[in-house]
């Protein structure tokens, strides 16, 4: 699990493997990753878009860049928080992701909360 906090967003991500649609014969390794975010600051913020980084154990990287989250971007009020569930899909049986998350606030302002790191590993695999 990792967890950062940047202007008062909270970001925890927990993940999961997911053997039912891996296939590691053709090097296909699934996870799924749930995202909590949280605002616990006192100012009023809207997740507009989203930046990761994603690193096979390979040290092949990928970024992604898009509009939201699941479709949404979602306005989060002080003590309010938001979760979704999305998936990964890596060539290697471990690899990590980390990124940000594009806030915008009601004054125009803008700031990137950060994702910190976490792994993505099957479970006992080695590197």
């Amino acid at each position: 699990m990792s967890t950062a906090i940047t202007q008062g967003i909270r970001v925890t991500v927990s993940t999961a493997y997911v053997p039912a649609q891996s296939s590691p014969a053709e090097k296909r390794y699934v996870f799924s990753y749930t995202v909590r975010i949280a605002n616990e600051g006192s100012e009023p913020a809207q997740l507009r878009t989203r930046h990761w980084i994603i690193i096979h154990g390979n040290g092949r990287t990928e970024e992604v860049r898009g509009p939201g989250v699941v479709g949404e971007k979602p306005l989060l009020r002080p003590g309010q928080h938001f979760e979704y569930t999305s998936g990964c899909v890596l060539e290697t049986p471990r690899g990590t992701m980390r990124g940000t998350y594009q806030m915008y606030r009601s004054d125009g302002t803008t700031f990137d909360a950060e994702i910190s790191p976490f792994e993505l590993a099957m479970p006992y695999s080695l590197n």
